[in-house]
């Protein structure tokens, strides 16, 4: 790794009570990982609002898509922080509408948007032109050293021979890309994300249950690699120079849509999410220690079940959140400020460490909040 940030600051009391805390969490069995956007940066791929403005910029998007995606932003003119994902969550919401109204025989089939009207298979259209958009974006060659670095942390031996870990370690990934499965392969650690097989593969949520599991990997939105044949809702991997299937047949399972949640439980995004609510409800005399980085707590889902967790495990669920945020906002501040919860939730932010009614404030950045620096902190860096 290069450019690194000085950790001296985290040196000086009371930030090294904190990091003391941190490392002595991290050292339980039972951890979990919430990998977002923030945490693929260092690789040289977009954030969420960088993948935004740059989703319209590529060849596979016609015209029509690019009237519909415009209108879409429009419909979220005033809104906060709106990203490419709530786009892409409200034209699958409006495409269920139209297929909906097509299915019964309704007379009226088409949606507007804007000035403009669209039938379903204009939505649709739109969809997957997006989604491949995105594909082109994150497909890209990246140096993932610092993922290496990070999987080698949390991984690493107590001594030789003994891994620091008596069950599968949990990534609850909400990005596109594939580095922490590629960091995991990269350092021959046995790893299930649902799919069996090898380059071609096929759905299999059986695969999480193998005993030789050192890691998990639940992919929450879906991932790049992933594709839905026609008539078969979970995913498959096939390799780039199969001819199995037209490419443009194959729909890209990234994103799931809040319609298709309540829909059916024969769904891979359903699948996951149950098993992201074992993860982080541990059966009694356990713990599960949830370490968040590179997320904003955008995604209402994932904070209904974190939120939930929170309150349903009895103290047995901690969550360890590091933000780019100078202080608690938004969710963060609502879990600090409740005391019915505020115990169970430690917060490191650029400006200080808050944990409950305990606050240790700087007046200068505290680098911990970086993915690169939360891998040297886990690799006993300070």
């Amino acid at each position: 790794m290069t450019d690194h940030d000085d950790l001296l600051i985290l040196r000086d009391k009371p930030f090294v009570d904190h990091v003391l805390k941190f490392e002595e969490l991290m050292a339980q069995s039972g951890r979990a990982f919430l990998i977002g956007a923030g945490c693929s940066k260092c690789a040289g791929l977009p954030l969420t609002d960088e993948l935004t403005e740059n989703a319209l910029t590529n060849n596979f998007i016609d015209e029509t898509t690019r009237q519909i995606f415009e209108a879409l932003k429009n419909l979220f003119n005033g809104a906060t922080d709106a990203n490419i994902e709530d786009y892409l969550s409200e034209l699958i919401d409006i495409l269920a509408i139209a297929e909906r109204r097509k299915t019964r025989g309704a007379v009226e089939t088409q949606i507007t948007l804007g000035t403009s009207f669209y039938d379903a298979d204009q939505l649709q259209n739109a969809v997957e032109q997006i989604k491949r958009g995105i594909v082109s974006i994150i497909d890209i060659k990246v140096v993932i050293d610092v993922h290496q670095s990070f999987i080698k942390a949390v991984h690493r031996p107590l001594r030789p021979g003994k891994l620091a870990l008596n069950q599968p370690v949990d990534y609850l990934v909400l990005n596109y890309d594939t580095l922490i499965e590629d960091a995991l392969a990269l350092e021959r650690l046995p790893f299930a994300d649902g799919l069996d097989g090898g380059v071609t593969g096929w759905w299999n949520p059986l695969t999480f249950d193998r005993k030789e599991l050192v890691a998990r990997v639940f992919k929450l939105h879906g991932s790049i690699n992933w594709c839905e044949f026609p008539g078969d809702p979970f995913p498959r991997r096939v390799g780039d120079r199969l001819q199995v299937i037209p490419t443009n047949d194959r729909r890209i399972l990234i994103w799931p849509a809040s319609t298709k949640y309540r829909e059916t439980q024969l769904d891979p995004y359903a699948q996951l999410s149950e098993r992201v609510r074992q993860v982080l409800r541990p059966s009694h005399g356990a713990q599960c220690v949830l370490l968040v980085c590179g997320y904003r707590f955008g995604d209402s889902h994932i904070n209904i079940e974190i939120d939930r967790a929170l309150r349903e495990t009895e103290g047995r669920l901690t969550v360890i959140a590091f933000t780019s945020e100078n202080e608690p906002s938004g969710q963060l501040k609502k879990w600090n400020e409740d005391f019915a919860v505020s115990e169970q939730v430690l917060i490191f932010a650029k400006r200080g460490f808050f944990h409950g009614t305990q606050a240790s404030t700087a007046t200068n950045d505290l680098p911990w909040w970086k993915f690169e620096n939360i891998t040297r902190l886990l690799g006993g860096e300070r």
